[in-house]
């Protein structure tokens, strides 16, 4: 295990290298057994180097379907790490758990994230899917997409309002009427509404 850590701490550039964090947690996903993954997520989430910390969130994610309190801790801990860019990781940890137990049998979990206290968790849901009807289930029904992304416009916090919107923004270029027709039923009173439309609607005319 220390060896491990002390090669990440060779390879990975002072540089921030999303694609080498990545590849890395991939690769040691895919070499390893669910209990070497839950193990080594928690000892690299212990580092000071932030992108060891982000290999170490991928591998909680890859193994959350396993183990519950490793899900616990992406949404106890990870979402309260201060570095936006761990929170990007945490967005695409959660992706993976979703992808790896199916979209559909994750989406119970989906709406509980959705509506929860934390913003960075409710973002890590808006944000992590996207392109969301790029993935299975979402792609056959976008509407409930639509639907949970639409239900944030209003959200007290700003970043994820911007995430609910430029993902209805996405989701607008397959799907131009769907995404008007739930537009043009929103109340515009608040600034928050109107915030979340103008993003949604950029490509809609």
């Amino acid at each position: 295990m220390n060896d491990y850590v002390t090669y990440l701490a060779e390879v990975i550039p002072k540089k921030d290298s999303l694609k080498l964090v990545k590849t890395e947690a991939k690769k040691y996903y895919q070499s390893n057994s669910l209990e070497e993954c839950h193990e080594m997520g928690y000892t690299l989430y212990r580092s000071d180097n932030f992108q060891i910390q982000e290999i170490g969130v991928f591998l909680l994610g890859y193994c959350a379907h396993r183990y519950e309190d490793a899900l616990t801790f992406l949404h106890d801990t990870v979402s309260s790490h201060k570095n936006w860019k761990v929170q990007e990781i945490f967005a695409m940890a959660f992706d993976a758990h979703c992808k790896i137990v199916g979209y559909e049998q994750a989406l119970p979990l989906i709406r509980q994230w959705m509506e929860d206290d934390r913003a960075n968790v409710r973002r890590a849901v808006a944000e992590g899917l996207r392109v969301w009807t790029n993935r299975p289930f979402f792609r056959e029904n976008p509407q409930i997409a639509v639907e949970l992304l639409s239900a944030r416009r209003e959200d007290a916090s700003e970043i994820v309002r911007k995430s609910a919107g430029n993902a209805l923004r996405d989701i607008s270029r397959k799907h131009p009427v769907l995404v008007a027709e739930e537009l043009n039923g929103w109340n515009l009173s608040s600034k928050k509404a109107q915030q979340v439309h103008e993003l949604a609607g950029k490509y809609i005319h």
